[in-house]
């Protein structure tokens, strides 16, 4: 059997925080990294969510990963995910999931309320902000330029229409007429205002009601509300309550996770020597995974922070200038160590499972928090895992619980965020959640 869904995401935390939607619903949802051989597990799967890690791609390889994994598939549902505050290869994704499927029409709505993500009169905001003045438009990669929905997707192959909120707040019904006269035109992408849960769920039953073929591009605010195939599978796995080690993986540098970090207990934070991890990489894995061993063992919780004050990336990338490397090499020598230490870790101690997602004889981290996309593929890679299998379960909006599918760390509960999500408290939360301990919390 096939997977019912294919979910196509351009980053692991988004792949999660989307696939966390349909694993909600009862679905067994894998998410999966790109280059990972899912054929096994995904026999045994409703939803497929796979990430391309074409974030930052250029954007021809970018829409060539897109129609790669939906041309190797036959999933009855293709869903589009994009971040939510607009960054990526927005139009060369959206294009290829267009061509690969086919569609009459692309039914963009990267909205998420609860997140505070809306689309008003084609503005995209975040917490009422227009998006491009927002981090979101500081990406040192690819800054969001423009928080103009219809300007953003203008470079599209395909004419770009706007559905207006009066036609979204008028319900399923309208919503279909309009895709159903704009498909009558030829290949379109519609981009769709919303500002609240109702007006989501409006877009998504009026995809579903038009009679024209629909590919649903959004973030994970429009997953909650797209129809599916029933479940076929076992259902989600779970994560029991039970006193773990907790290892915290922190490589976002945004201002959100740095609040968190300062929730943390001091005890608990092992800096990680950025500019000897831009220098060499190995020997600040080397130092960072002894600093880490000997708070997990003291205290059961040990959070690896590559910025834990305001002034780290400076010293970043000042480093990276007497090597001669730019900002992107800085940031992958960072995360490069970063996964480093985890590797270290896990296969210094690498010993069998139990089953309840620890080693027997404890000497690895049995449970695994991580926030930063691009960081968390690196981890997942250092420990050749091929992805998350998710429980449906989530510590906050948009933060989901789940277990590492295969490698050195199979069945390990695990809890991934992108960087801009969570209360001042998340990460704390996500630590008292994976290790059973209040007095993490």
């Amino acid at each position: 059997m096939h997977p019912s869904a294919l979910v196509v995401a351009d980053d692991l935390t988004g792949a999660t925080d989307t696939g966390h939607e349909f694993a909600a619903r009862g679905l067994r949802t894998l998410v999966s990294t790109f280059d990972a051989s899912t054929t096994d597990a995904g026999s045994q799967t409703d939803v497929r969510v796979v990430d391309t890690d074409s974030r930052y791609a250029d954007p021809t390889d970018a829409a060539v990963r897109v129609e790669r994994v939906i041309s190797d598939g036959d999933a009855g549902f293709v869903y589009k995910k994009v971040d939510s505050t607009l960054r990526g290869n927005l139009v060369a994704e959206v294009d290829a999931a267009v061509n690969a499927t086919g569609a009459d029409v692309a039914l963009v709505a990267p909205a998420s309320p609860r997140n505070g993500r809306t689309t008003v009169e084609g503005y995209h905001l975040v917490d009422g902000v227009p998006v491009s003045e927002t981090d979101a438009g500081n990406d040192p990669d690819k800054p969001v330029e423009t928080s103009h929905l219809p300007t953003r997707f203008a470079p599209s192959s395909f004419p770009v229409v706007r559905l207006p909120v009066n036609r979204v707040a008028a319900g399923a019904a309208a919503v279909a007429a309009d895709l159903e006269a704009t498909a009558a035109e030829g290949r379109t992408v519609v981009v769709a205002d919303a500002s609240n849960e109702r007006h989501l769920d409006a877009v998504a039953s009026g995809g579903a009601r038009a009679d024209c073929s629909v590919v649903y591009v959004g973030s994970a605010g429009l997953a909650r509300y797209v129809e599916t195939p029933p479940p076929a599978a076992d259902g989600p796995p779970s994560v029991p309550g039970r006193e773990r080690s907790v290892l915290c993986v922190v490589g976002s540098t945004n201002p959100a996770t740095v609040e968190q970090i300062r929730a943390l207990p001091d005890a608990s934070v092992v800096s990680l020597d950025v500019e000897t991890a831009v220098e060499s990489p190995a020997t600040a894995s080397d130092d960072a995974a002894a600093d880490c061993e000997a708070r997990l063992k003291r205290s059961g919780l040990a959070a690896l922070v590559s910025a834990p004050d305001p002034d780290a990336p400076n010293r970043a990338a000042e480093a990276g200038r007497r090597l001669g490397l730019d900002g992107a090499e800085v940031r992958a020598r960072v995360g490069e160590a970063l996964a480093g230490t985890v590797e270290r870790l896990w296969r210094g101690g690498e010993s069998e499972d139990d089953g309840g997602g620890n080693a027997a004889d404890g000497s690895s981290p049995e449970s695994l928090f991580v926030t930063g996309g691009a960081v968390a593929a690196d981890v997942f890679d250092a420990l050749d895992a091929r992805g998350v299998l998710l429980t449906g379960e989530s510590v906050e909006e948009g933060i989901p619980l789940g277990r590492v599918a295969g490698g050195v760390a199979d069945g390990t509960p695990v809890v991934t965020k992108a960087g801009a999500f969570g209360s001042s408290g998340a990460i704390r939360k996500c630590a008292a959640r994976l290790g059973g301990r209040d007095d993490f919390e």
